[in-house]
């Protein structure tokens, strides 16, 4: 069993009497330790999938389950405990706490955990070293280049040992140079294990992945494997 299934999937945004669809009729699995690029235009339905995927929006019809359930099964409190123990979210703009430390930043899911407060700190040291953040724990996201404040935030979204980590577009605010490290570390978390669902428009962020979805006007153009993907640097980070 795979442990994304969408099958038939549509979303249509309402506005008054105006109907927008954002997704037309989309089906694909996704298996678990998977590295799955999803592409497509602005408007194409790439962002909208994700808050699905992620159980951040409804779909309008169709199917989707994961690990053999839809989200109907689950309660409003299952929901969140899967989004917060089973998932991990990389976003565009970081969403650091400005006047909060890095190590703070991070320990930030752990508060919904039901982990004890003592364990915090070792998980949140674990997640940083993880992507090569350590000296920075005690400085504030405007202390920080744009990309050690996504590798902060990505340390943020493994600090649950999520199966998944869903990034929406995590170099487009970066250089290239500063997107390389990043994708690199998403790519490294890879190797450890994790399913990726990278959302992006960048061909070489997207050549990461072992797999593309191209998305056009709420249909899937195409779904191919990468025979020839970029491969991190000859380090691997230690879990």
């Amino acid at each position: 069993m795979a442990l994304i299934e969408v099958k038939n999937l549509t979303k249509v945004y309402h506005d008054g009497e105006v109907e927008t669809p954002a997704l037309r009729g989309v089906s694909f699995d996704i298996n678990e330790g998977e590295f799955v690029a999803i592409m497509g235009p602005s408007g194409s339905g790439k962002s909208t999938l994700l808050h699905i995927l992620g159980f951040l929006d409804r779909h309008t019809s169709g199917t989707y389950r994961l690990d053999g359930k839809t989200i109907d099964d689950y309660s409003g409190e299952e929901v969140a405990r899967v989004r917060n123990k089973k998932m991990g979210f990389i976003f565009q703009t970081f969403n650091l706490l400005r006047r909060t430390d890095v190590l703070e930043n991070v320990k930030l899911p752990l508060l919904y955990s039901g982990l004890k407060p003592a364990e915090w700190d070792n998980m949140a040291m674990k997640a940083l070293e993880a992507v090569g953040m350590t000296h920075r724990l005690s400085h504030e996201p405007s202390q920080l280049s744009g990309g050690e404040q996504q590798r902060a935030a990505i340390a943020r979204a493994i600090v649950n040992s999520p199966a998944i980590i869903f990034a929406d577009e995590p170099t487009g605010n970066l250089d290239s140079k500063s997107g390389g490290q990043v994708m690199e570390t998403i790519e490294n978390l890879h190797l450890l294990g994790h399913t990726i669902i990278l959302i992006t428009h960048e061909t070489y962020t997207a050549e990461y992945a072992q797999r593309i979805i191209r998305l056009k006007d709420g249909e899937i153009e195409s779904d191919q494997k990468i025979t020839q993907q970029r491969h991190a640097a000859d380090h691997k980070f230690v879990k």
